[in-house]
């Protein structure tokens, strides 16, 4: 359970489902938004993906948009991102790239144990295995579908 006025998620128990701690994490920030987000990180809480932080939007004012966030956004716009993302999840299912995953959740939680296993650490394990295992023709097949996009949308 999540004990009240903690400092930041990092006390947050690691046996409860994700959409609770999430929730939590969005009252005790609604409570106190004199702390900013920034300040949980610094005092020793690891991300759930290991990626670079946020850029402060103060910082880039007035800057172009690279040529990723144009196609992005456009691929937003279109409505093809979520064509594309309902593409890739019906592909890997036909493929049993889904099933796949799930044993190998299953497997690290019974090797660590149920209860010591948290979300990050899972997350952390599985992401190298996903993304080295979609198959090449899923790969082709939705790179081809961007290639054809931007062709059409004249980028």
């Amino acid at each position: 359970m999540m004990q009240e006025n903690l400092p930041c998620a990092k006390k947050i128990v690691s046996g409860i489902p994700a959409r609770f701690w999430f929730r939590a994490l969005l009252a005790h920030w609604k409570r106190d938004r004199r702390k900013p987000i920034a300040a949980c990180r610094e005092s020793s809480m690891r991300a759930s993906v290991n990626r670079p932080p946020t850029p402060d939007g103060d910082d880039e004012k007035g800057a172009e948009p690279t040529l990723q966030e144009i196609i992005n956004i456009k691929l937003v716009e279109s409505g093809e991102k979520e064509k594309l993302k309902e593409l890739l999840r019906e592909r890997l299912f036909e493929c049993g790239w889904k099933d796949e995953m799930k044993g190998h959740c299953r497997a690290f939680t019974r090797k660590r144990g149920r209860t010591d296993v948290t979300l990050d650490e899972l997350i952390r394990t599985i992401t190298p295995k996903g993304r080295s295992s979609v198959p090449d023709t899923v790969k082709a097949e939705l790179l081809q579908r961007i290639r054809s996009f931007l062709l059409s949308a004249a980028l």
